[in-house]
């Protein structure tokens, strides 16, 4: 399967540089059995049932970037793209020059790294300061909005580009889809008996890189950190009692779980590099809810593999005709899971 199955032309207007007024006020495109509707979001509780467990991903972003200096004065932007530790972490650097291993780096005016070596394409990084480096991050980093996000992050940013329920730090990008609820959403799901249940995985600046291999094969997949609590592998189970569906809000939460799945749903931390492409076989997620994606990007890959391939690319024309609200801040789609065939 070629890269070019997945590429569209997007007119750039309809790239969300800023959020709705309010949360939840975001347009909902629901793909069923093939069939298109236009909504709100603010429907999304009625289209959810007691005994549906509803699956979000609780992480929290960090103030990852970071600017300053090489030793020899040349500019460096950081970013920062897993910490490892609270001293360590691997970052992509941005400079006219690679920094050489064992040299050290000012960032932020007064903040020092040294440069341990690389791994693959991120450098290894180590802050030697008594102070953890999440706080150091917290004090001296800057939210590292999406690539195609033009402005410089603000204090909507500071507030929006953070799920209500974001509660662990390690992230790098939000998990977008979970950007449109709001407490009270929240609140009204429970109230119609929706089990609300949380993994955690850590959402690395690879999201964002259009896949550049010709053929999709040939592609390699970044590597993300995730957990599974026991209560959500416990509700998950109730599910396939009751005949009740899975709900995952954005691809983060199904990677997780499907990653998880994959030698039988268990809580536990793991590491995943999953690739979900069309022809993956789900094993847990029922239903998806997500934002609008990339060109040529894994993400439209996932979401094409869960809804089929045709279903995907008319709900894609549909919303660029009806001029949905793409990517990170845009409206949100709702697809049940296509039939699957073995």
């Amino acid at each position: 399967m070629r890269t070019d199955d997945f590429d569209f032309d997007l007119p750039e207007n309809l790239i969300a540089q800023h959020p709705p007024a309010k949360r939840g006020q975001s347009r909902l495109l629901c793909l069923k059995d093939g069939m298109l509707e236009d909504a709100m979001f603010s429907d999304f509780p009625q289209r959810m049932k007691a005994g549906d467990v509803l699956v979000l991903n609780d992480t929290r972003v960090i103030k990852a970037r970071l600017f300053g200096f090489k030793q020899s004065g040349g500019k460096v932007e950081v970013l920062i793209e897993r910490v490892l530790n609270e001293h360590e972490a691997l970052a992509q650097i941005r400079a006219s020059k690679s920094p050489l291993s064992g040299s050290l780096l000012l960032l932020a005016g007064e903040l020092e790294a040294s440069v341990l070596g690389r791994e693959g394409e991120f450098f290894h990084l180590r802050f030697p300061t008594d102070t953890p480096l999440l706080e150091l991050l917290d004090h001296y980093g800057n939210l590292p909005l999406p690539p195609y996000i033009t402005h410089a992050a603000g204090e909507e940013d500071e507030a929006r580009y953070q799920t209500v329920f974001a509660r662990i730090s390690g992230a790098v990008a939000a998990p977008t889809a979970g950007l449109h609820f709001s407490d009270e959403m929240l609140k009204a799901l429970e109230a119609r008996g929706v089990k609300i249940r949380y993994v955690t995985l850590h959402v690395g600046a690879g999201t964002f890189q259009p896949v550049r291999a010709e053929h999709i094969k040939d592609h390699a997949m970044h590597s993300e950190r995730y957990e599974i609590p026991q209560d959500t592998v416990d509700a998950i189970a109730d599910t396939r009692v009751s005949g009740s569906r899975v709900v995952a809000v954005g691809t983060t939460s199904l990677r997780a779980l499907e990653s998880a799945a994959k030698n039988g749903l268990k809580a536990g931390w793991g590491e995943t590099n999953i690739f979900i492409t069309p022809g993956f076989q789900f094993l847990v997620v029922d239903a998806l809810l997500t934002n609008f994606h990339l060109p040529r990007s894994t993400l439209l890959m996932l979401v094409s593999a869960f809804g089929g391939m045709d279903e995907i690319r008319a709900a894609y024309r549909h919303a660029i005709k009806n001029e949905y609200r793409f990517f990170s801040y845009g409206d949100a789609m709702l697809i049940e899971r296509k039939k699957q065939t073995t």
